[in-house]
């Protein structure tokens, strides 16, 4: 028994695998590696568990796996199909749910460039997106500010809002007289636009936070008549 409980010890790194019922002697055991066990199954259907909180579970065909980067490529069925690259250290356990299929498609060549440039356009999206959002303004200013982002050429310039790289609405007030050209060359018109959209912007928040909703009619309850004759039993 203590010789049991040491082997059981230093299995360190082995990874729980559960595979479906079959006769063949191909099938990996429990003190196969996780490594080892992945490699024998690309090209089959498999359910794995990840540490990743926003996808615990993925199911697929594991495409390949790369010894030189531990990570492997898991292919998911439709409705959407896609690619996931997940790293090996990642995987808590996997299920092997059918081995492959006799005649598989032929394998899809995966650039790394365009793999890359997908992610850059992902990341570039996401920074543009909270280079957006001022959390040192006030609720109304950032309001307003993304009133603003609609319609016209915006950009936080500190706590100040730049507008079109011409005009800038001084904080913390964001009024009408807040308004400045960032440069002495620029146009009167061009200042003055910018003040009537500000104007036009205050007004229409201030009159969407005084719109109040109606309040819910209650239908009235017509009353009960008053019961005047002799009760049962009185």
């Amino acid at each position: 028994m203590a010789e049991t409980g040491s082997k059981r010890q230093n299995a360190g790194g082995k990874a729980p695998i559960a595979t479906p019922k079959s006769t063949q002697n191909t099938a990996p055991t429990a003190a196969m590696s996780l490594e080892d066990a992945l490699n024998g199954a690309i090209g089959s259907s498999i359910r794995l568990q990840t540490t990743n909180p926003h996808r615990p579970t993925l199911e697929g065909t594991l495409f390949t796996i790369c010894p030189l980067t531990n990570l492997l490529a898991v292919t998911t069925s439709s409705p959407n199909p896609s690619h996931h690259i997940i790293p090996v250290s990642s995987i808590k356990d996997f299920t092997l749910l059918s081995g492959p299929t006799p005649a598989l498609p032929p394998l899809t060549h995966i650039s790394p460039a365009a793999m890359q440039a997908r992610a850059n356009d992902v990341l570039a999206r996401r920074k543009e997106v909270a280079a957006r959002i001022n959390k040192n303004v006030s609720r109304e200013a950032q309001e307003l500010f993304d009133s603003l982002d609609r319609h016209s050429k915006v950009q936080w310039l500190g706590n100040d809002i730049l507008i079109y790289s011409e005009v800038v609405v001084k904080a913390p007030g964001y009024k009408v007289e807040d308004c400045k050209g960032v440069r002495s060359d620029v146009s009167s018109k061009v200042v003055e636009r910018v003040k009537k959209v500000i104007e036009s912007e205050h007004k229409r928040v201030a009159d969407k936070r005084d719109k109040k909703p109606p309040k819910p009619v209650i239908p009235a309850v017509p009353a009960i008549p008053a019961f005047s004759g002799q009760r049962k039993g009185g």
